[in-house]
């Protein structure tokens, strides 16, 4: 993917700490609430300043340091659901505009302020986002709607903010989109599982998924 004319941009730059939460009786931890900040915001190698996840084994790290989410897929949800859907709304630390996520390469690299950043994979939807919501079905539209977002790598450490552009510095000449990858762990297709494993920069556990469907 290419930077276009108007070239895609940040709107928001969001950040939030785990908080408990009671769902059903039962105390739950998540740091899936992320909420605008003003200001250039450092960059390190597995979250923004200010921000946390609640469960490291499965939110965050060097593969998902930093997640990217469309302002055009947040009024796509709003539509969908009938209610406001601000900025942040689905965890994610960047509220982009201007880019397809869907579309975007795994692999692709991003300079965003000082900071550059590959992209690493889609999101797989949790409970937590019923829990953000308080919709049981929100995992489950969420994984049908076909609109994933990115987790991104930092490559380097750096400072960003809303209203920063994003340059596409390179991307794969074999494209693999988030898109791709998503539909494949959501469909079961074999098919589409063998193009996974051609996807350069995944975490070794999606080429150990793709292997295992399609042997």
């Amino acid at each position: 993917m290419c930077d276009d004319g108007a070239g895609p941009t940040v709107v928001s730059v969001n950040v939030g700490l785990p908080r408990t939460v009671e769902v059903d009786g039962t105390v739950v931890t998540t740091a899936i609430w992320k909420a605008p900040v003003a200001g250039r915001v450092a960059v390190g190698r597995c979250n923004l300043a200010g921000d946390r996840q609640a469960d490291p084994t499965v939110h965050g790290g060097v593969d998902k340091a930093v997640y990217a989410y469309a302002a055009e897929d947040l009024a796509w949800w709003a539509d969908e659901l009938g209610r406001d859907v601000p900025p942040g709304a689905f965890g994610e630390n960047l509220t982009t505009a201007g880019i397809d996520l869907r579309s975007v390469a795994v692999g692709e690299v991003w300079a965003i302020g000082s900071a550059v950043l590959a992209v690493t994979q889609p999101r797989v939807p949790c409970y937590k986002l019923a829990v953000r919501f308080g919709d049981r079905s929100l995992p489950r539209r969420f994984a049908a709607a076909g609109r994933p977002g990115a987790y991104v790598r930092v490559l380097q450490e750096g400072e960003l903010a809303a209203g920063d552009r994003l340059h596409v510095l390179s991307s794969p000449d074999q494209a693999v989109t988030v898109g791709l990858v998503a539909t494949a762990y959501h469909s079961h297709d074999a098919q589409l599982a063998g193009a996974v494993l051609r996807a350069p920069g995944l975490p070794a556990s999606w080429y150990d998924w793709a292997r295992a469907r399609v042997g």
